[in-house]
């Protein structure tokens, strides 16, 4: 949601946005059985703790997932997540080279295998390029957002 936070008058811009290319991934259908998907991660600075996991050419209703930043960048090294994002580093032993992403919504379950490589680069040397690991708070007017959420908003 574009303009959700305010920001200091200092750090990088409010609508600075950077996303992968379009990533050629597969979508897992059961027992060994995928399918090609194309995927893109979008990274927006007026949203500096997620990630946005699209699904260019998709039908419109497959949607988009948000979902932490650190949870993607600790997933390329070791399991990570709960509840509704799980995510998978490669595992030689198994023969999986790609990053493992699991999402669970009312709907069912997806898994998506996606490559690491241009996932690392991307969030190594574009997104912490425009907020650097644990710099995100520091992009958040604190006061505004509790004043919302006293407000129920």
């Amino acid at each position: 949601m574009p303009g959700r936070h305010s920001f200091p008058d200092h750090g990088p811009a409010a609508g600075a946005v950077c996303a992968t290319p379009v990533l050629d991934a597969q979508l897992g259908l059961g027992e060994g059985r995928f399918i090609d998907l194309q995927v893109r991660f979008v990274y927006r600075v007026d949203e500096p703790f997620a990630v946005v996991m699209e699904f260019p050419g998709s039908d419109p209703a497959v949607g988009t997932w948000e979902f932490s930043r650190d949870l993607l960048w600790k997933g390329l090294r070791r399991p990570t997540g709960m509840g509704d994002v799980r995510i998978l580093p490669p595992c030689r032993c198994h023969g999986r080279r790609g990053l493992r992403i699991t999402l669970r919504g009312d709907d069912g379950t997806a898994t998506i295998d996606v490559p690491v490589e241009p996932v690392e680069s991307w969030l190594r040397e574009r997104s912490f390029g425009l907020v650097p690991r644990g710099r995100e708070s520091g992009l958040i007017d604190w006061d505004t957002e509790l004043s919302r959420l006293a407000a129920g908003r």
